[in-house]
């Protein structure tokens, strides 16, 4: 398989997400559609009949000059099942080759419980038992925290109350399948490259907001790790000098802020909410005219976009997009997020395109199940060995060889 460029990845999976979503294309309309010249969709097309991923169809009706021929997805070139683990539940997909949701489960799971690690792997049996018998290719895991690295999946993070936890070598043990895990906001920022707004875009900034704040970077249109896969803690930037404690041990940081526990206990120190209240209480609140409600989500808008100014002036991306639980009480936030980020910016970044997302728990999932689908085109070899038995799988495309 030829080595390529990181955007060629990219456009390879993205060649593969447009045909599943629109169905069989010319190649002069794929290049139109994701915006790249039909000499790079000539290259990567034939690469991707020589891998048997894609295989052309009959003649489209042509206007004259020569019929184009269409190309459409392979039938057995294998699927993926992503995973969205957070502390109290996990998100499960599985996904075809061209990253659309075949089907999807939400399952109970106390990740701070003894042998939690275990419990993920028998919650993944029975999903994939409950399938179709289809080829997979692996599962990919997202987790809020830090990965070591891809393919060995050795997990740190004190939102699920884990330190050095061997996730990946546990699922690989448990499941015999390839296993790739990934920061969760990392994943999710690859599904927005492949199948999102993100698409087209070589340098993107992706920020959720919910239990925590992170954002996945987009780098000449590949998602930046960093030397240990931290890149994109937004929410430990630190904000305010001798501020409350974060659960990162520092004081002050974004998160401790402007997140879901910051924002209840703001709400309920100031006598906004009840004790017991969370954080549906405060929206209402909002809602409902409350000025005090109201101003709590205003200065964490305002303190988000003073901190995604800076970031934006320092990674000079094309496009920002906000998603997150979080974002449910928008409405309250821009009125401090807009101002403070508009002011905060450069005048050459003052026109940045943002998005605000509608929040889809599985995109989570969606987004670590692309780890998966990446790694047949994965030139920076981040997913290892385990991308290697990936490959091997799909080139078998053998519905027998599934789990």
């Amino acid at each position: 398989m030829a080595v390529s460029t990181g955007r060629a990845d990219v456009t390879r999976s993205a060649v593969l997400a447009h045909l599943g979503a629109q169905g069989p294309t010319s190649r002069a309309d794929l290049a139109r559609a994701l915006s790249v010249s039909p000499a790079l969709i000539t290259q990567i097309t034939r690469q991707l009949l020589d891998d048997a991923l894609i295989t052309e169809l009959t003649h489209s009706p042509s206007q004259g000059g020569r019929p184009a021929r269409l190309l459409g997805l392979a039938a057995d070139a294998g699927h993926a099942i992503g995973v969205k683990v957070v502390s109290d539940h996990v998100t499960l997909v599985e996904v075809g080759i061209d990253g659309a949701v075949v089907r999807s489960a939400t399952e109970p799971f106390d990740a701070a419980a003894d042998g939690s690690l275990a419990r993920l792997a028998e919650v993944l049996r029975a999903f994939i038992a409950r399938g179709a018998g289809r080829t997979l290719l692996g599962v990919g895991v997202g987790v809020p925290g830090s990965v070591d690295d891809q393919a060995a999946g050795t997990v740190d993070s004190t939102q699920l109350d884990w330190q050095r936890a061997p996730l990946g070598e546990v699922l690989r043990d448990e499941l015999g399948l390839p296993v790739l895990v990934e920061n969760n906001v990392n994943a999710l920022a690859m599904a927005e490259v492949l199948h999102g707004k993100a698409r087209g875009h070589e340098d993107a900034l992706v920020v959720t907001i919910g239990t925590g704040v992170g954002a996945g970077i987009i780098a000449d249109g590949s998602v930046m790790r960093g030397r240990g896969g931290g890149a994109g803690e937004l929410g430990h930037v630190p904000v305010e000098e001798g501020g409350p404690l974060c659960q990162c041990g520092a004081h002050g940081c974004l998160e401790a802020l402007i997140a879901r526990a910051a924002l209840i206990d703001q709400a309920r120190a100031a006598g906004v909410i009840p004790a017991g209240a969370g954080i549906d209480a405060l929206r209402d609140a909002a809602d409902r005219g409350d000025t005090a409600a109201q101003a709590i989500f205003s200065r964490a808008g305002h303190l988000l976009g003073r901190t995604l100014a800076g970031v934006v002036n320092l990674l000079d991306p094309e496009l920002l997009i906000l998603l997150g639980e979080g974002l449910d009480a928008w409405p309250h936030w821009s009125f401090g997020f807009e101002p403070a980020f508009r002011a905060g910016l450069m005048p050459r970044n003052r026109g940045i395109l943002v998005s605000i997302e509608t929040w889809q728990d599985d995109r989570w999932a969606q987004g670590a199940a692309a780890l998966v689908l990446a790694t047949p085109f994965d030139a920076h070899g981040r997913s290892g060995e385990q991308g290697r038995l990936v490959r091997e799988r799909l080139a078998a495309a053998d519905p027998g060889a599934s789990s």
